[in-house]
């Protein structure tokens, strides 16, 4: 009878993994996809600082691949509220740089270094923006090496406040993490 029970369980567990997401999964990281996006637009004053760096990685660490649904809802939301522009092509993977490096980072850190990693990561995405955005700007706008290089170069300044930016508010984070962790107990 136990193996009978046994079987059933991972039968069960199966169904689900082949469903893909839940309703109540949808519901969440559309929510979570948005509070992203008002949370960029009411801090649009501020050069290069927001929240999105926090979201992503705190996203990613409680999600893990599913992270990935409200990161492309906020890309959605942006390009629907600022417009489809060549500026809005990059949004379509840089964001995915940082989720990427986040996934490759242990998911069991001792409590004392997950804050200092995820910050270190957060503030290196923020100073790495202009040149994670650069090879975008080439191929749209048909620069060179030269002309790319003259690009990354020309934003070095707004890179630079963009890192302390997301340094600054990276001690968000953890606090975030944790919060989600109690809110949603099945993640």
């Amino acid at each position: 009878m136990h193996s009978e029970q046994k079987n059933n369980a991972q039968e069960v567990a199966l169904r689900r993994k082949r469903r893909g997401i839940s309703v109540r999964y949808i519901v969440i990281f559309a929510m979570l996809g948005a509070l992203m996006f008002i949370s960029k637009l009411l801090m649009e004053g501020l050069p290069n600082i927001h929240l999105i760096g926090v979201f992503i990685v705190a996203l990613t660490v409680v999600y893990r691949a599913r992270a990935l649904w409200p990161i492309y809802v906020f890309v959605a939301l942006t390009g629907l509220y600022a417009g489809f522009a060549p500026w809005w092509v990059p949004y379509l993977y840089i964001w995915t740089v940082l989720w990427g490096v986040t996934m490759l980072l242990p998911r069991r850190m001792p409590k004392k270094v997950a804050p200092v990693v995820y910050s270190a990561v957060c503030a290196a995405h923020g100073f790495l923006f202009g040149t994670l955005y650069a090879p975008a700007q080439a191929l749209l706008y048909g620069l060179d090496v030269a002309g790319m290089i003259g690009w990354i170069v020309a934003g070095l300044y707004a890179d630079l406040l963009h890192g302390i930016g997301n340094l600054a508010v990276s001690v968000l984070i953890v606090p975030l993490i944790q919060l989600i962790r109690r809110v949603d107990k099945r993640a």
